[in-house]
């Protein structure tokens, strides 16, 4: 997997861990959120109540040079602080373990173990996963935001606002459940016209995990 590769996968890590140009005309069954302030400090407040997520997920990206959806399937794991585990299980095997500033990326043919501080992207990424941590991403300098409500959801549209995000995506939009403000599905628009969707299920959230899910 290469570097660009990687990075797309660490940004939606950080967007699980919350607990996107578009016209909110788009966005059916949804209205915009009326008092932004209370729900910020809300979702800051049940965020920062999340100390393990477990979770099946299903990714779905449609390539512009393709008429067919390419699906894969595999499984999440987040413990406070800065450990997370993706295993990419079918149709093919990848595993990806962050654990502080070591990460590990491990697919069919080889392994690489990786600094993150000795990457300016992933650092940016170890910092919106951070403001994802706290639940104070809808603040950060990295995107611009709009929130949004339906009677069972919130969805949030992020638009990148530095260069270097923008190279990867136009935007990125994530539906979250309004019961435990946790991430349903997640939308994320590259500027050539390709689009990822990453939808969980079987979600447990602040379950014990064991340390060793995240050894390196």
């Amino acid at each position: 997997m290469n570097n660009n590769r990687k990075f797309g996968v660490l940004v939606w890590i950080c967007f699980v861990l919350i607990a996107g140009t578009a016209q909110a005309q788009q966005y059916a069954g949804y209205k915009p959120v009326t008092d932004l302030p209370a729900f910020k400090q809300r979702f800051a407040t049940e965020s920062q109540k999340v100390q393990t997520i477990t979770a099946d997920f299903t990714q779905e990206k449609v390539l512009t040079a393709l008429t067919e959806k390419i699906t894969s399937y595999g499984k999440f794991w987040f413990k406070r602080s800065n450990r997370v585990r993706i295993d990419y299980t079918k149709p093919f095997t990848y595993r990806m373990v962050m654990n502080g500033d070591k990460m590990l990326v491990r697919d069919e043919q080889k392994e690489n173990r990786i600094n993150v501080r000795s990457n300016k992207l992933f650092q940016q990424v170890n910092r919106i996963m951070i403001d994802c941590v706290q639940g104070t991403i809808l603040d950060s300098k990295d995107f611009t935001s709009r929130v949004f409500e339906s009677d069972k959801q919130y969805l949030l549209e992020m638009t990148p606002a530095g260069k270097s995000l923008k190279e990867f995506f136009k935007t990125i939009v994530l539906v979250v459940d309004k019961k435990d403000y946790s991430v349903r599905s997640i939308e994320m628009n590259e500027p050539a016209g390709d689009v990822t969707t990453i939808t969980f299920t079987n979600k447990m959230l602040n379950a014990a995990v064991a340390d060793e899910v995240f050894a390196l």
